[in-house]
């Protein structure tokens, strides 16, 4: 069976809906990236050295990370003695494929998915700098997690940015959840004690929390999220069920950077990555993946509250190289 049928067949049990959101919100991505693709196995009849160089900086300017880009160069040189690949308009499906496996890696799809606590209430922090879209992300969740029928509820961490209250009120209002906090300048912590407090009493299944981006420093900021953290710890063992770092994709290898750094911190379980849509570097999801091994949970394909999606790698690839690769199906090949 093609890449492209099994491709199919994964995207089959999604809606038509979901593929869609995927291939409109990597247009810029697709645009840059595969295009190139394209470009290069129509360029070249035969796959070798400079067909694989060519490749190679296609990659590295899509911010899929050097580290990433080597590993992935390596297994398609592999792959490509394995199969006695000679006409490069067959590389499109290996591409395809190896970009598929190298972020799952020894994983399986389940690793995408969040972790709900089914026995209680489930706890999920959010960390990352100011200006990537944490609180509207807050948002976006609350409402899918609303429309699943979950009673949600959100604790306004972030006490230290002027508006960031406001900004989960008018959340909380838009989607129906209640939001807990105290006054501007209160201690976080204190913030998620009575947030966790009133989820419990009130029985709710999901507690969202906000967190501040930025303090006098850093280490002053990655002490404060340690602090948030071990209380949750404290209160409800096993918790945070999530914690999930919001980064802007639009700021490419600089995102990579702030990754390392909160992961260091907070135990970072999962990416939530927005702003996918505004760029043509979406290859960053596959460094974010393979080169910190933390899974991208959901990305921002749109401004619109349902424009937060899950990730798939799937949908992922099926957006970028869809077109590409039924185009090959039917019969193109490369020329010179």
């Amino acid at each position: 069976m093609s890449f492209l049928k099994k491709l199919k067949e994964k995207l089959n049990k999604q809606t038509e809906q979901v593929t869609d959101k995927f291939k409109e919100g990597l247009t810029k991505t697709r645009d840059n990236f595969a295009s190139k693709v394209n470009d290069l196995v129509a360029r070249y009849r035969k796959v070798d050295e400079e067909f694989f160089e060519e490749l190679e900086e296609i990659l590295i300017s899509a911010d899929v990370g050097v580290e990433t880009v080597m590993e992935l160069i390596d297994e398609l040189e592999m792959e490509v003695k394995r199969r006695n690949i000679k006409n490069t308009s067959e590389m499109r499906e290996v591409i395809s494929e190896k970009l598929v496996e190298i972020y799952y890696g020894e994983d399986d799809e389940e690793v995408e998915r969040l972790n709900m606590n089914n026995d209680g209430l489930t706890v999920i922090l959010f960390v990352g700098v100011n200006g990537v879209g944490k609180t509207t992300t807050i948002g976006k969740l609350a409402h899918q997690l609303k429309e699943e029928g979950k009673s949600v509820m959100l604790a306004a961490g972030d006490t230290f940015r002027a508006g960031a209250i406001e900004q989960l009120e008018i959340w909380g209002e838009r989607v129906g959840a209640d939001v807990i906090k105290q006054s501007e300048g209160s201690d976080p912590a204190a913030v998620m004690y009575d947030a966790i407090q009133a989820a419990k009493s009130r029985g709710a299944d999901v507690l969202l929390c906000d967190t501040a981006g930025r303090l006098q420093n850093k280490v002053n900021l990655m002490n404060e999220l340690a602090k948030v953290k071990r209380v949750i710890e404290r209160e409800i063992p096993g918790a945070p069920h999530e914690v999930l770092l919001v980064l802007d994709a639009t700021t490419g290898q600089n995102a990579m950077s702030q990754a390392k750094t909160f992961s260091d911190a907070t135990s970072v379980s999962g990416i939530v990555l927005t702003k996918l849509d505004g760029t043509a570097k979406g290859g960053i999801v596959l460094a974010i993946r393979n080169e910190l091994n933390i899974p991208v949970k959901y990305v921002g394909l749109g401004e619109k509250v349902t424009d937060l999606q899950p990730f798939d790698a799937h949908s992922f690839v099926y957006g970028l190289f869809g077109d590409l690769l039924e185009a090959n199906e039917n019969g193109s090949s490369g020329k010179q």
